[in-house]
């Protein structure tokens, strides 16, 4: 006995066959059409720079020298001789203190002195024709020396009562005024500040992964953020501290800056940019050139085959990154070199494959690395 299907089943699969056929068609025809499409693709060649590797820190500017003015022998202030904010030269008297009492006690000294001066010549006189007994003449010669140095002690005494300024540089602000008694003592005010502007240091800290590449003569750079300073400052390093702060886990460090404009002031903020190595003359692309695979990072280069532009893929090892572009080196060097066009964006997201045909246009500006 025959059976049969019931007649709506039949109907059902006769009409996914059909479906199922309209699909295969459809995806045959999908296929075909992306093999015969001409990809546009943004292009870049591949160029040889100067790479840097880079770390970006904070740092304080501070003046070349910075001496605080202050008493080293008490007494009262006669005289100021600098205005604030006056440049000084160095050895110029900027605070005379009353000497008065000073200069008596250096005149009776030079008086002893004097006569202690006569009585050894008369002592050596008598010594010579031996006159005079051993000791005595010990004890003369002793007074002479002990009269000597009292002048000395006097006069350095009352050549401090002159503060001068240690080197060239600007003076602070004032904190004294005539009249005002100053001491030797422990919480006793500065009487000012001299800065020394000639030459601007900048202080920064250093994390010890770094430090290995960090030594004196490293370059850096500074930008500051104050109005009206938009250029970098170049400068170097002349000192790096031996010491790592534990606290921090990094190490102190300063530079000299290099032609700093006026606007640079001490105690100033500023970003550092120090430059621990630099690679000459290596192959780089854009960031956005490098394909991610499992098997590792390759580039998309633009190949001529048959006349045509067509996609080839190639494996590199990438090295340093700097500011949107990457160092790169291929596995196979004839494949890639110097003014290889490669895929500069969207290599993730374009349907590419091995010989695909594409259209090469220039990148646009916007997206150009270093914009």
């Amino acid at each position: 006995m025959r059976s049969r299907l019931p007649r709506p089943l039949s109907i059902g699969l006769l009409a996914a066959a059909l479906i199922l056929a309209g699909c295969s068609r459809s995806a045959r025809s999908t296929a075909s059409a992306t093999n015969s499409t001409v990809q546009p693709v943004e292009v870049v060649n591949v160029a040889r720079r100067d790479l840097a590797e880079e770390v970006n820190l904070v740092g304080s500017v501070a003046a070349n020298e910075t001496a605080q003015i202050r008493a080293e022998i008490a007494g009262q202030i006669r005289e100021i001789l600098f205005e604030e904010g006056q440049h000084v030269t160095r050895g110029q008297v900027l605070v005379k203190i009353d000497d008065s009492e000073l200069v008596s006690q250096l005149a009776q000294a030079t008086a002893s002195f004097r006569l202690a001066e006569l009585n050894l010549e008369r002592t050596e006189n008598l010594a010579k024709s031996n006159l005079i007994s051993q000791a005595d003449a010990d004890a003369v010669r002793s007074e002479y020396a002990s009269s000597k140095a009292a002048v000395a002690i006097l006069r350095t005494r009352l050549a401090k009562t002159e503060l001068k300024a240690p080197f060239d540089g600007v003076t602070g602000s004032r904190e004294v005024s005539v009249g005002d008694y100053v001491s030797t003592s422990t919480g006793t005010p500065t009487i000012t500040t001299i800065n020394d502007l000639s030459r601007l240091k900048i202080e920064f800290q250093v994390p010890e992964r770094y430090l290995s590449q960090v030594r004196p003569g490293s370059a850096f750079k500074v930008q500051a953020r104050t109005e009206g300073v938009r250029t970098e400052i170049a400068g170097e390093v002349y000192f790096v501290s031996a010491v790592i702060d534990r606290a921090t886990r990094s190490s102190e460090v300063k530079g000299y800056l290099l032609n700093p404009p006026e606007q640079i002031r001490p105690g100033m903020f500023a970003n550092v940019v120090l430059v621990l190595t630099v690679h000459p003359r290596v192959l780089t692309v854009p960031e956005g050139a490098i394909l991610v695979t499992p098997r590792g990072a390759q580039v998309i280069a633009v190949v001529k085959k048959d006349g045509a532009d067509v996609a080839e893929f190639v494996p590199v090892t990438l090295g340093l990154r700097s500011r949107g572009v990457v160092e790169i080196q291929p596995d196979d060097a004839s494949r890639v070199t110097e003014g290889t066009p490669v895929v500069a964006a969207g290599v993730g997201s374009l349907i590419l494959y091995a010989g695909a045909r594409v259209e090469p246009r220039p990148q646009h500006r916007e997206f150009a690395a270093g914009n």
